[in-house]
């Protein structure tokens, strides 16, 4: 006689519901089609930088509409949050270890925070803020 294996069920579109885990995962994946998304602006930007004066100011002059600042507002906030939500899982994704020693999860994620902060000054900086 032989036994079917137990399979657990699993609702097929709402799993992710299940834990709070399950939903950062969700929504920080989620978070990556608005970073595409502003990915394809630039290189459309960069487009019409090549097409002219003309064409560029025009490009600019969209991203002044309501719509343009609406979506940079969003993507900005969306952006933030895949960042803080990566910075917070690299301890797990790439553990580090010198030697028989372990680097702490607190010590990763803080050198992440600290060169995202060295990047944002040289890139203020180099834009003269």
């Amino acid at each position: 006689m032989t036994r079917r294996p137990y399979i657990r069920p699993v609702a097929r579109y709402s799993w992710w519901l299940a834990q709070r885990r399950y939903v950062d995962y969700m929504l920080r994946e989620a978070t990556s089609f608005f970073i595409g998304a502003y990915t394809g602006v630039i290189i459309v930007g960069l487009v019409r930088l090549t097409q002219g004066r003309v064409a560029y100011e025009a490009f600019l002059d969209g991203l002044r509409e309501p719509a343009g600042i609406a979506f940079h507002v969003v993507a900005l906030l969306l952006a933030l949050y895949h960042t803080t939500t990566w910075f917070h899982v690299t301890p797990k994704a790439m553990p580090v270890q010198l030697g028989a020693y372990r680097v702490p999860g607190a010590a990763i994620i803080g050198a992440h925070y600290l060169g995202w902060a060295v990047v944002s000054v040289a890139v203020f900086a180099l834009a003269g803020m």
